[in-house]
């Protein structure tokens, strides 16, 4: 798995319970999603030129550990398969001080024509790329 995300739970992010609330753990993933995208080729510049898009069409989250105000996160990714039209992939979260997994999360993904408003083929390019990045890694959800 690749580093795709690093950064800081800030007060901010914490909810009334003292924690990072859900939706920062879902941006944090979105961040590191963009990343993954791009190291197969499906940069900003790519979708914008295109006309393209990536819409998410599943996710699934697994909440493990507590994250406070002042934790350092790291966030690991890895594909999980690659197909004509669809990219599955992960997202672990990791404290950084400790290792520990705080949050795995599990989406699928479809390469979409922002004109029709239709899934389309991934370009051969990064469906290939995709493809050579896919591993077994299994996410345990």
């Amino acid at each position: 798995m690749d580093v795709t995300y690093q950064g800081t739970v800030y007060p901010w992010h914490c909810d009334h319970m003292g924690h990072m609330n859900v939706m920062w753990y879902v941006g944090k993933f979105d961040e590191a999603t963009w990343h993954l995208f791009s190291r197969i080729g499906l940069t900003p510049g790519y979708l914008r030129s295109h006309d393209r898009g990536m819409v998410a069409v599943d996710q699934r989250i697994s909440y493990r550990q507590e994250v406070l105000a002042g934790d350092v996160v790291v966030i690991r990714s890895a594909l999980l398969e690659a197909r004509s039209k669809v990219i599955r992939f992960c997202h672990r979260m990791e404290n950084a001080e400790t290792g520990d997994t705080v949050a795995v999360t599990v989406l699928t993904g479809v390469h979409l024509d922002r004109k029709t408003r239709r899934s389309c083929p991934l370009p051969e390019e990064q469906l290939a790329r995709a493809t050579a990045m896919v591993t077994d890694y299994d996410p345990g959800l």
